[in-house]
């Protein structure tokens, strides 16, 4: 039976969320995504579709970008924050914008969509805690165990659920081309790199190593960013363009891009998470490589180890495997 396939079981987990933001709800989305990380995308269109799926009414959208420095919320609203792998200080925009809105909203329900958290500094950690249990009806959901124990230990006064990421709502999703090639290797390029992810470095031949700045290509990455100098624009102005309009119907172009490279290959090997959920959407065999504080082998470990078509490579980055 479909219901039966574990990805199934992790589309039905999100449930778990109208708890919180129940049916026919009245909310405001903050901090969706405006740039060319499709990992982030492919959230968007998970959560979009889950208020769909749901009957929740979004009443205004914004992003980082176009958020207005006096932002109304009317009190029949709640605040529902897109969820990620940026809840720390390794991307202070987005962390910065969610203090905001708990310190600005008091008296509003805050609902923090399932997120990895990873705090490099204590002190800024302390701080965030602080500020989060100080807010009496705030509601976090987190993508695996760790940053589930790490969220009970610090935000005590916070209501903290354990789910799954919101891009599991779109399962199934079909393939969209023929299968032709072989291995695709989509592979960290950034801060989160580790050196575990070499080894696949070295042997991936380089028009099969792509990561998602470079899967799209130089106009496409271009058009991205004159959504965002557009985005700074209406926010100058007072918001008139309808700038997100477009934006949505150019990120289902960038998704159906990265659905059509996926389709054709037979097999998938990434560092990315959304890279590894993608493959999982597909019902594809892929292999799942570490990122730099270990949030792929715990979303493997938490979520995906039962898919039989998902295997990790390895359970933690290399350097943190050597001795003490």
């Amino acid at each position: 039976m479909p219901n039966s396939h574990p990805m199934a079981k992790l589309k039905n987990k999100l449930s778990v969320i109208l708890d919180v933001v129940p049916q026919g709800s009245n909310i405001i989305y903050v901090d969706y995504p405006v740039y060319n990380n499709g990992g982030d995308v492919l959230i968007m269109k998970g959560t979009e579709a889950f208020f769909k799926d749901n009957g929740i009414h979004v009443r205004a959208r914004y992003s980082a970008m176009d958020i207005p420095d006096q932002l109304h919320i009317p009190g029949d609203c709640i605040i529902v924050c897109h969820g990620g792998g940026n809840f720390g200080d390794l991307y202070l925009n987005h962390q910065n914008l969610r203090e905001r809105i708990v310190r600005d909203f008091p008296n509003h329900r805050i609902v923090i969509m399932p997120q990895t958290i990873h705090f490099q500094s204590e002190q800024k950690a302390n701080e965030v805690a602080a500020l989060f249990n100080g807010h009496p009806d705030l509601h976090m959901f987190v993508r695996d165990t760790r940053s589930y124990q790490w969220a009970k230990d610090k935000l005590n006064q916070c209501n903290i659920t354990l789910c799954p990421d919101m891009a599991h709502q779109l399962w199934p999703l079909k393939p969209t081309t023929e299968t032709v090639k072989d291995v695709l290797y989509f592979l960290r390029t950034d801060i989160e790199t580790v050196g575990g992810q070499k080894k696949f470095d070295d042997e991936a031949h380089a028009a099969h190593r792509l990561d998602w700045d470079t899967l799209f290509t130089p106009l496409e990455v271009k058009g991205i960013v004159y959504f965002q100098k557009f985005y700074r624009l209406n926010k100058k102005i007072g918001g008139p363009l309808p700038t997100r309009t477009f934006w949505y119907k150019y990120t289902d172009h960038l998704m159906n891009k990265a659905v059509t490279l996926f389709s054709s290959y037979r097999e998938v090997r990434t560092s990315r998470l959304h890279g590894h959920i993608l493959a999982c959407l597909l019902d594809m065999p892929h292999m799942v490589i570490d990122n730099s504080y270990g949030k792929n082998s715990q979303y493997y470990n938490t979520w995906t180890q039962p898919n039989p078509k998902a295997r990790l490579f390895n359970d933690a980055p290399e350097e943190l495997e050597q001795p003490s």
